[in-house]
């Protein structure tokens, strides 16, 4: 079975983004992004793809989940339903999914592994957010802290985390 990851920049107010786009400039996050992602398949919804400056992602297997599969995504699988974009990817290693808010809503229900950068910074103008979750249910398995510099802005910290095993508990989504 393959393992399903969340990959997420966010603020200290759970910020990712304004207008379809990045609040921030973070070149070692984008970085991190990259090499974590390269090989695998990567979920997203439309507005994510939309705002992708060069399109699908290279060396990476690109899914949208969107109302509209037939739209003619380039370079993409499309469907309309996380089950399907979890089918297309069945024989994947590990799947990552990167957004937006609404795929990181049903992703938490299943994600296995989160790999977050927080941004140490309060973005009030921002208009799409990750959505709450209960950080009892995840263990923190790494954690690097980085100060701010001449290439990021701000202060920002790397944290990777695993779903805590629990007995029975049966990974659900909704269509």
């Amino acid at each position: 079975m393959c393992k399903i990851s969340i990959i997420v920049a966010l603020a200290d107010n759970n910020a990712i983004g304004k207008n379809q786009q990045l609040l921030w400039h973070m070149p070692y996050d984008m970085k991190r992004f990259k090499t974590l992602t390269t090989g695998h398949a990567v979920i997203m919804g439309r507005k994510t793809f939309e705002s992708l400056p060069k399109g699908a992602l290279p060396n990476r297997k690109n899914v949208v989940l969107t109302s509209m599969p037939n739209a003619g995504f380039v370079n993409c699988f499309a469907c309309d339903s996380m089950r399907d974009a979890l089918d297309i990817c069945e024989k994947e290693e590990e799947i990552f999914l990167i957004g937006g808010s609404t795929v990181y809503k049903q992703a938490l229900k299943i994600a296995d592994k989160m790999y977050l950068t927080r941004i140490h910074h309060v973005f009030e103008d921002a208009d799409t957010f990750f959505p709450e979750f209960d950080i009892n249910e995840w263990e923190e398995v790494e954690r690097q802290e980085f100060p701010a510099d001449e290439k990021h802005k701000y202060p920002y910290t790397f944290l990777t985390y695993e779903r805590k095993k629990t007995e029975g508990a049966p990974q659900t989504f909704d269509k």
